[in-house]
């Protein structure tokens, strides 16, 4: 197998690409559930628009209207969760109330 000069240009991308996923995800350690749901939406609306975008020629604009999409997606996602959880603690209390 022949070495080019791509090869090593192509490790330190890949290697720098796992180092920044592992920053990326170390740095969710401290984030309470609305922020790691909003930022995880806006992680993943990016990609997609991203993925969209360049097929129509413009993968910055795709990547930042994603972002926005996804992000109100994922806080929109957690203000639900955090509403079946208040319902879910409303009820355990009224059922362990009317208990004798």
């Amino acid at each position: 197998m022949e070495r080019t000069a791509a090869m090593p240009r192509r490790s330190l991308r890949l290697a720098a690409a796992l180092l920044a996923a592992g920053l990326g995800i170390a740095g969710c350690a401290d984030m309470n559930d609305t922020s790691r749901r909003t930022l995880t939406g806006a992680g993943a609306g990016a990609l997609a628009g991203g993925a969209i975008g360049s097929f129509t020629g413009d993968f910055g604009w795709g990547a930042l209207i994603g972002a926005g999409v996804g992000a109100a997606g994922g806080y929109l996602y957690d203000q639900s969760r955090q509403s079946e959880q208040r319902a879910y603690t409303r009820g355990y209390e009224q059922g362990s109330q009317s208990r004798p």
